[in-house]
């Protein structure tokens, strides 16, 4: 399993200037390759890291700096990787204690800042699919009633049902944005709990970028 954080504040969405903070060699060449200046952990001050994440993106002790390093920030960490004493997702557990702490409701950073917590489960055996299956079987109504269910628009192709839909293996979103994202019943981050709580179920993750671009109002809804 992987563990990534894309922070982002309110400025723009094309061309904005991008970052990625990974051990990874081969993430790192890939972010080289796609544009993305590309920092290590240990060029960091992990002591004080979501103070030194925020400065990077242009807030500093709670106010917002005339200018900034960064518009995007993407904070990679693998399974299994230890940094500064903490395992994946305790890192990043504190790590996100630590943002939602200083970036309280009406506060300059509360308003401006977009976070999203991204976990991939990797690939999976055919035989292991069933495990991680998103089940649209709450949404099946065995009537006539059923073609009038509305859809989510990846579920559709020039007019009809796409066949081609993967429902195992996903990775799990969860987003914060005060005042613009909508709560839900999840109270963990478990694929069993998204599942079974979870508000938005599934989206293709190539559209996943245009629904932080509109997040940040940058684009037009992706699709209801």
């Amino acid at each position: 399993m992987y563990y990534k954080i894309l922070i982002s504040p309110i400025f723009r969405f094309n061309g904005m200037k991008a970052a990625i903070i990974t051990n990874n060699s081969s993430l790192s060449s890939l972010g080289s390759r796609l544009g993305l200046n590309v920092l290590h952990w240990n060029k960091l001050n992990l002591s004080l890291l979501a103070t030194e994440l925020l400065k990077l993106l242009g807030f500093q002790e709670g106010k917002t700096l005339e200018t900034n390093q960064f518009d995007l920030i993407f904070v990679h960490v693998g399974a299994d990787e230890k940094i500064n004493d903490l395992k994946d997702i305790e890192f990043i557990t504190h790590l996100v204690g630590e943002l939602m702490h200083m970036a309280q409701p009406e506060s300059d950073i509360g308003s401006r800042l977009h976070m999203s917590i991204i976990m991939s489960y990797g690939a999976t055996l055919d035989d292991d699919n069933s495990i991680f299956v998103v089940s649209d079987a709450k949404l099946k109504i065995n009537n006539e009633l059923s073609l009038l269910f509305p859809r989510q628009s990846y579920t559709m192709k020039g007019g009809k049902p796409n066949k081609n839909i993967r429902h195992y293996s996903p990775m799990l979103v969860g987003q914060w944005q005060n005042a613009v994202t909508r709560k839900d019943m999840v109270e963990e981050f478990s694929f069993r709990d998204f599942i079974e709580h979870g508000g938005n179920l599934v989206i293709p993750a190539d559209r996943f970028l245009h629904e932080v671009a509109f997040k940040l109002w940058k684009a037009p809804k992706y699709g209801a």
